[in-house]
This record gives C-alpha cells, structure tokens and sequence, in this order.
C-alpha cells in the first residue's frame, strides 16, 4: 500500500515539475514537459473507439470485456456517448505497454531513430535514462516525450567521489574523441567528497533541470581504502556519510533519488538514508566480472523490511550478467549467479519491495531482462506481467494515471496473439499498439470499421 511519505513525494514532485518548467529552454521543454494527461480531454464531440471481445489483464488475470476510449483515455460505456469506431479485437489478449527502469541509451546519437522504432516495436513506451550527458538530452526535441513516442524520464549527471564511476566511463569516451572536456566533471557526473561540495554544487546540478537524481554507491564497505588508491578507479563512489544530505536535498526540491548500488552495504547505506529507488540489484556483476563472495552481495531480510516500510523501489539490472562469459550454462559461476539473483529477488518479493524491471542494456531494451527473470522461477508469469506492465511504469511516472487498464486511465495498450500467463514468451506476439488513444505503428490482424 502507499505510504503517507510517497503520496507527499509525488505532490513536490509535481510542484517541482511546474516550478522548472518555467525555466527551460525550447529543446528541453520539448523533451521534458510533454504530459498527456493536458492533452487528453473528453468532449461530447470527440470520436469514441469500441474495442470488443478482448480479453483485459486486470490484477494479472485476463478478462472478457468491452472497452471505451474517448479523448486519449479509457472511459465506461456510460460516458462513452455515440461509437465513431471500432476494433474486434477475436479474443486476443490486450495488456498496458511495457517499461523500462533502467537504461541510458536513448540520448543523441545516429542510431537514436532505429533505437526509438524497437522500443516502440516491442512495446516499451516508458523509459527512466539515470545518467545522460545534458547536451545529449537537450538535442531530443521532439524524439521523445510526445504523444506518439517514448516517454523518459532523465537524471541527468550522476554524483559520485573524485575517481568514481562513471568518470571512468566519461574519460574513455574523451580519450576516444565521442565526447570532450566540458562533458565530464558538471555534465555527465559530479564529483561530491564533502558536504561542503554538495552545498557549492548544488544549485548548479538544479540549473541542469534534472527530473530526478542519481547517485552512486560502490563497495562504499572499503570507501575509505579506495578513495586513495588508483587500482579503483571508477570501482569507487559517493561517501557513504554524504548520501543523506544528497536526499535530504533532493526531496526539498521536490526531487527522487535512485542509488546505483554494487553490494549488500550499499543497499544497506541506500536505504538508511532514504533513497525512492535502487537502481542495481546487488550482484548484478560482481567486481569486474567477478563473484568471489556472494555473501557480501546477499540483501538481508531487515533492509528489505525497510525498504518496503518506506517506499523504495529495487530495479533488477540482472539479465546482463548471462551475457558475460561464466563457462556455460551449467557451470559453478553460472549457478553462482543464478542462485544469487535468485534469493536477493525472494527476499524482496517476501518482505513485499516493489521490483522493477529494467535492464541496462546500453544495447537493447528489456526483454532480455523479462526472460531472464522468468527463467529465475522467482516470479509467477502473472507476477512478472504485472511488474512490467503496471508496477514499473507507475513508479516511473507516479503523477500519471497509466499502467491499469481501466476507465480514467490513458488508453495506452498492447494486443497478444496468445496468453503470456500461460506462455510468458506470448509477450512477444504483439499486433496492436495504442498509446493515449491512437494507433502506434502497424495494426495487424485487426477487423476495424
């Protein structure tokens, strides 16, 4: 259930949203200010859409009914007033659009418009990008955010300590020639080692208008032994003692915080100062590849208590790690893993933590993510459908009636050719896409009139 705290986090979340807004350039404002819930308005005038002999996933089972959609929402057929048009949808299975928690690759680049075309193929229609160079944000002017396309949320810069990740990252892609000077330190991350350093910086990381924050937390166990020595470079981050006032401010602006976390004491250190989100499940790669305790990566049945007490969402990041090379699938590393992600993802499920589904996979989307996470067994084919479709796109956009297919809510929906409850891989047999009531790419197999 909703804590008071996360009903009063989303009224200055959405205080916030109107006091930058005001503030933002053309581009940004094209990239961050488009809200469907101003442009969708039932008149008596509009065209109503009757969609019939569908089955509707509702509380992750499937039921026969007819559907209205009216001015970009759900309506009841009350409401509805005269039908303009219909779909017969022959029984098919119609369930909310997929999500992605986790992800920095919508950004600037060549391959943005073939990127944006597969999540809207595979029906991903809301993302959360948790560090993206501000430059690159500013040039999606009419990419993302609009009606027909990808909703994403950015963090902007990270924070981190002097030699944390992702400076490591940002550095590369220097030395490469991709990125240049002014696109690391104030750009792409911060680098925060006192509280006097998050007090100077702070109105600058707000000028950038970021739509939430992100920090990093990594091995923050030995922080004190990594941040003198060059061998960790970019397996370093945050202070652990700084991440509180990193919340506290952030929440006075009406602003989240999701942690990028590595082991169990980050999460731990995450939680205690009151993060909305975990952005990694531990273990999610251990250190460079490596798993040499598992122990230090196991979440405790006491911080997953409290992190469900309070509100704070765990992304799963997890299907990356059988990409890596373990020896095979049968293999001691392999089961390692397996095992690992296993229990950390029951002992969120039990103490009743939302997981999210995202999968940062700089590459691809997340149905790798989806299907890895099925494989594990934790969650029921209805459990992992809900996460992805209702769970994961209302904690991404919390203000936002989406997720729930039900009248009030945007029209936004995906057709299955067959049952995914039955046979998870049926989240692949997508027909039909709609979002805020209109028709998103090809419709197939559909009798309209």
């Amino acid at each position: 259930m909703p804590t008071l705290w996360s009903f009063l986090l989303v009224g200055r979340y959405a205080i916030s949203i109107l006091w930058w807004t005001a503030g933002l350039t053309l581009a940004m404002a094209a990239s961050s200010c488009y809200h469907p819930l101003n442009r969708v308005r039932q008149t008596s005038s509009q065209p109503v859409l009757m969609l019939t002999d569908g089955r509707w996933l509702l509380d992750g089972r499937f039921e026969a009914r007819t559907m209205y959609v009216a001015g970009g929402l759900f309506v009841d057929s009350a409401a509805a007033g005269h039908v303009t048009s219909s779909i017969d949808l022959g029984g098919r299975f119609v369930v909310p659009p997929f999500a992605e928690a986790h992800n920095h690759n919508i950004e600037a680049s060549p391959r943005l418009d073939s990127l944006l075309a597969r999540y809207l193929s595979d029906g991903i229609f809301y993302v959360e990008n948790p560090n993206v160079l501000p430059r690159a944000r500013a040039a999606l002017l009419g990419k993302v955010n609009v009606p027909q396309g990808v909703d994403v949320l950015f963090a902007n810069g990270g924070l981190t300590g002097t030699g944390g990740h992702p400076m490591d990252l940002a550095r590369r892609n220097v030395a490469r020639g991709i990125w240049r000077d002014s696109d690391t330190e104030g750009a792409f991350f911060w680098a925060i080692d006192s509280i006097a350093d998050l007090v100077r910086k702070w109105p600058a990381i707000l000028s950038q208008h970021p739509d939430f924050i992100k920090l990093y937390l990594l091995h923050s166990e030995e922080y004190q032994r990594r941040k003198a020595d060059d061998a960790f470079l970019g397996w370093r981050g945050l202070d652990p003692a700084v991440v509180s006032s990193v919340v506290t401010r952030a929440h006075t602006a009406g602003l989240r915080v999701a942690a990028h976390v590595e082991t169990a004491h980050d999460f731990d250190v995450a939680i205690a100062a009151g993060v909305d989100q975990i952005a990694h499940t531990p273990g999610f790669r251990g250190e460079r590849g490596q798993l040499p305790d598992p122990a230090a990566y196991r979440i405790t049945r006491e911080s997953a208590m409290k992190a469900s007490r309070q509100g704070t969402t765990v992304v799963t990041t997890l299907a990356g790690i059988a990409g890596v090379d373990l020896h095979g699938p049968d293999s001691s590393r392999r089961k390692a893993f397996d095992a690992l992600h296993r229990a950390n993802l029951t002992t969120l499920k039990d103490a009743g933590v939302q997981v999210l589904l995202g999968s940062d996979n700089y590459s691809g989307d997340g149905k790798d993510e989806a299907a890895y996470l099925q494989s594990l067994g934790v969650f029921s084919n209805a459990e992992l459908l809900v996460l992805w479709t209702e769970t994961t796109p209302r904690a991404i956009f919390p203000a936002r009636r989406i997720g729930i297919l039900q009248p009030g809510y945007e029209a936004s929906f995906l057709v299955l050719s067959c049952d995914p409850v039955q046979h998870f891989q049926c989240v692949d047999s997508l027909t039909i896409r709609y979002k805020s009531g209109a028709p998103v790419g090809e419709t197939r197999g559909a009798a309209s009139r």
